[in-house]
């Protein structure tokens, strides 16, 4: 048996890895278990390949908490980037500026789909859904039907794989709360910059961000040999069989390497941001039968990226394309070289990602990899970045558990979890996107470990991390540089009751 930690941490994510740090610096041990052999960061990864460098999506680093901002500077002081903002989406054939240019969207959609447009969205401001329960009750409350139909419906579908009225309210009022057409056309009329958190700015309308310079996995790899300086321990490729909790409030973690002998550890402590899905039937003693039900009722969405080398032709210049278009199956193309140009070992040649939602095993999933590659070759072709014989080189990357669905049930099922747990499991602390099966951003997550931190830190609930967000705005109210509390944030609305 290895020495007692203090806190064990499953996964070596931003969450994971923001909370690892913060116990570190406090002189409290801690170890981390991390399934993957080779990369720390979960899904704010960078993958490497012939020294080009790739993301598991984009991942921009803005956040209205200065304790956020401060804490990826402390990690990366002299690394981050200051990258203009560049998104365009494609429908039908055409690229439109994405956040919206009044002017482009008229001229290419033509006077008369843009007035019924127009039409449309008078008629959803005046007769609004009192009530809306879907994603798409939500988004035409806000932008009218026609503008829905155009410029949400498909890429969303695309991303979840299901209708956008089965795709619960609450994932859009949490991802795009403050966005309207009015809005957008207030931003596309008065542009200003945005870097870092110092802007009271909508998250999606922000004009600049900080990126660092070798992708987001060199901000986690950072923090990983900082934890591993201060004394803390990583443990890669090591995956988690069962949390134990005895009678005294002392918690055994099993885990083992893949077809290895299991090895345990024992914590006052354990931080989970394992899939609730596998980390429920881990738990010892086990919880109700209808909590294991719900765990098993957690749906995911699974994301394969094909990351493509060519020449660079100079066609795409953006940081990443929405493409609503339902001809292609691609759901949005990322250009590595525009997010930093040291992703690309030589200005000579580009480095796309083409982004495919969909769930494991489906047709789309058990593809092979040189199926994939065709596939991505042909699409980004037909829509005019690239020739498909003009692709020299690229791979695959698959990953699991990309996004917790909010469909019509996860509410209830994770708010059983939630309970059972908290009633019956001291000591366990669940924190970041699928820990909590909540579609965080980044600083969320970390939000949700630098709280979780101070709790364990107090010996009692000074925060109830589940608020983060909770209010379903991008951040609560507040910009960076607001002090509240012992967090030093404002997108937290208060201390626990229970404090």
């Amino acid at each position: 048996m290895s020495t007692t930690p203090s806190v064990a941490i499953i996964g070596a994510g931003p969450a994971g890895l923001t909370a690892a740090y913060l116990l570190a610096k406090r002189g409290i041990p801690v170890t981390v278990l991390e399934a993957d052999p080779r990369y720390v960061g979960g899904l704010s990864r960078t993958i490497e390949y012939k020294n080009f460098h790739f993301d598991i999506g984009g991942h921009r680093f803005f956040s209205k908490s200065k304790q956020v901002e401060d804490f990826w500077t402390e990690i990366l002081p002299n690394d981050m980037l200051v990258r203009p903002r560049s998104s365009r989406i494609y429908y039908r054939g055409e690229f439109y500026a994405y956040p919206l240019k009044p002017f482009e969207a008229l001229s290419k959609l033509g006077v008369l789909e843009s007035a019924l447009c127009l039409l449309s969205y008078i008629n959803a401001r005046l007769a609004p859904c009192d009530h809306p329960k879907s994603f798409e009750d939500w988004v035409t409350n806000q932008f009218g039907a026609r503008m829905f139909r155009i410029f949400f419906k498909t890429y969303t579908e695309k991303v979840w794989g299901m209708s956008s009225k089965e795709i619960s309210a609450d994932w859009a009022a949490q991802r795009i709360k403050g966005l309207s057409l009015g809005s957008a056309l207030r931003n596309g009329f008065s542009r200003r910059r945005h870097s870092g958190g110092s802007q009271d700015v909508i998250k999606t309308l922000i004009d600049s961000f900080r990126y660092p310079r070798k992708g987001p996995g060199m901000m986690w790899e950072a923090c990983a040999r900082k934890v591993r300086e201060m004394g803390g321990i990583i443990l890669m490729g090591q995956s988690v069989d069962s949390c134990r909790l005895d009678p005294q409030g002392i918690w055994t973690v099993q885990y083992r390497p893949q077809d290895g002998v299991p090895s345990t550890m024992i914590a006052g402590h354990v931080i989970s941001t394992a899939p609730l899905q596998q980390l429920v039937p881990s738990l010892r003693p086990p919880l109700s039968s209808k909590a294991l039900g719900a765990a098993r009722s957690l749906r995911y969405r699974d994301f394969v990226t094909v990351m493509l080398v060519l020449k660079d032709q100079h066609r795409f210049n953006d940081n990443w394309i929405y493409i609503h278009d339902p001809g292609v199956r691609v759901g949005r193309i990322q250009n590595y070289k525009s997010w930093s140009a040291e992703m690309v070992p030589d200005p000579v040649y580009a480095c796309y990602g083409m982004e495919y939602f969909c769930f494991e095993g489906d047709g789309l999933w058990e593809l092979s990899d040189p199926e994939l590659m065709a596939l991505a070759s042909r699409e980004l072709a037909q829509i005019g970045l690239g020739e498909s014989d003009g692709v020299l080189d690229g791979c695959v990357v698959r990953q699991r558990k990309a996004y917790p669905v909010y469909d019509d049930r996860f509410a209830e099922n994770v708010a059983l979890i939630r309970g059972e747990i908290e009633q019956t499991c001291p000591g366990l602390h669940l924190v970041g996107r699928n820990g909590m099966h909540k579609y965080n951003n980044q600083d969320h997550a970390m939000m949700t470990a630098m709280l979780t931190v101070e709790n364990i830190i107090a010996g009692k609930r000074l925060y109830d991390v589940w608020q983060v967000n909770q209010d379903a705005e991008y951040h609560e109210a507040g910009t960076a540089g607001d002090q509240a509390g012992a967090s030093g944030v404002r997108f937290v609305p208060s201390r626990a009751a229970s404090a």
